[in-house]
């Protein structure tokens, strides 16, 4: 079969890892997003990101629901920061559309570098769930976060379920668990957002990026039975390993080019 090349094993094994990493820490994307340009260099921006959010948005549903069912959503904080994350990744997905892949290209390194030293100083996310901001001024907030990053997340990406969760944390009191819950809904809402501007204009490799969903649920299924049963650090530590591969390797793409 010729879909089935050396590449694409790359590809898919690159998903499961996204999923898995997604599920516990978030990031999913730093793995994804960089494998993916990768191996398709040629291809635009903006087509590399929806094919990532087509395959990401499946995985992190079924984060979603699997956490779901052992933690208690908190809605009140959850929902207004998804409408407004769903609002703004649409802006921000149609932000990257216009940016030639040469421009994004560093910043998706710097993101990577930036990302695994924070990743490696930080040691927990929480471990008292005590939400704070109650009332209209949770609201304001739940809003400013889902704005933001919801931006961010259409706009650019990698990192955005690490970043919800840390922010869950530092401004509504949630621990780990908590936050990473409510992290799972908001991504999920982003990414339908951004995939609504890049499906209709045809910025998803379609075989490619059904077969990567695939890849990213089983992996996605693997990381939060991985979390439930022994922790984050596990996963944890592979997070930064991968991580630090693929910035060696991104590093030697990017200015091979200059």
């Amino acid at each position: 079969m010729d879909f089935i090349t050396p590449e694409i094993v790359v590809l898919l094994f690159a998903a499961l890892m996204a999923g898995a990493v997604d599920a516990v820490v978030g990031g999913g994307g730093l793995i994804q997003i960089p494998a993916l340009f990768a191996i398709h260099p040629g291809e635009s921006a903006a087509t590399l990101f929806g094919t990532n959010k087509f395959a990401s948005v499946f995985g992190t549903a079924n984060a979603t629901w699997r956490y779901a069912r052992q933690v208690v959503m908190p809605w009140r904080t959850i929902l207004p920061a998804a409408v407004a994350a769903f609002g703004f990744s649409y802006l921000g997905a149609a932000v990257v559309a216009w940016l030639p892949k040469d421009v994004v290209r560093p910043l998706i390194l710097l993101l990577l570098i930036v990302a695994a030293v924070y990743t490696l100083k930080r040691k927990n996310f929480g471990l008292i769930h005590k939400p704070t901001h109650a009332g209209h001024r949770e609201l304001v907030f739940a809003i400013l976060l889902g704005g933001v990053i919801g931006f961010y997340d259409g706009f650019f990406g990698p990192g955005t379920g690490s970043f919800l969760i840390f922010l869950f944390v530092r401004f509504f009191g949630f621990d780990f668990l908590h936050a990473s819950a409510a992290a799972k809904v908001v991504n999920v809402a982003t990414n339908l957002a951004a995939l609504s501007y890049f499906l209709p204009h045809g910025h998803v490799l379609a075989l490619l990026a059904a077969a990567m969903a695939v890849a990213n649920v089983t992996g996605s299924m693997i990381g939060t039975r991985l979390a439930l049963k022994h922790g984050s650090g596990f996963i944890r530590q592979l997070f930064l390993i991968t991580v630090s591969v693929l910035i060696v390797k991104f590093c030697w793409d990017t200015f091979k080019l200059l």
